[in-house]
């Protein structure tokens, strides 16, 4: 996992989102479509596989992110949020670890936490699939159509991503 973390090229974390769509008056936000996402298969930490085909027709968020990473570290609280206030309204958030350490960090992590969504093992495989990750967290907001809807590189405020998580529930 070492090489794979190391040919993503990635640079460390950021600590603010590079393309922040918002409004001041908090109505629901209209996201332009950023193109088809692609199509993925993980296993996630209980050895069940995840894949976009599987979550079809649903709202997903994919955070690509590390137990390292101090951004991702205070986003993971909002994602366990709206899982359990969305989840059946159709969201499914999805983490993809991109921990070197891979599962002996990660599943001891998400028992801490109280992660209650599914969280994979990511490779440079499903990061370049994704258009290349940069920095952690990179988070892809994909409709139930399956196209692209939001990219976010660095952390926002939860209530931010929520707001245009619901714009597509």
């Amino acid at each position: 996992m070492v090489g794979a973390v190391l040919a993503l090229g990635l640079a460390g974390c950021k600590d603010r989102a590079v393309n922040v769509v918002a409004t001041n008056d908090g109505a629901p936000v209209a996201l332009e479509r950023l193109g088809a996402a692609p199509s993925w298969t993980l296993t996630d930490l209980t050895g069940k596989p995840v894949s976009s085909q599987d979550l079809a027709g649903k709202v997903v968020v994919v955070d690509f992110w590390a137990t390292w990473c101090a951004p991702c570290r205070e986003e993971i609280p909002g994602y366990i949020a709206m899982q359990k206030k969305y989840g059946e309204r159709g969201l499914v958030v999805v983490g993809v670890s991109l921990d070197q350490q891979g599962e002996t960090v990660v599943k001891p992590f998400a028992e801490n936490f109280g992660i209650n969504y599914p969280l994979a093992i990511g490779d440079a495989a499903i990061a370049e699939a994704f258009g290349g990750v940069e920095y952690l967290p990179t988070t892809f907001l994909i409709d139930r159509e399956g196209q692209i809807r939001h990219r976010k590189i660095g952390a926002m405020a939860s209530a931010d991503y929520e707001r245009l998580i619901t714009s597509l529930l």
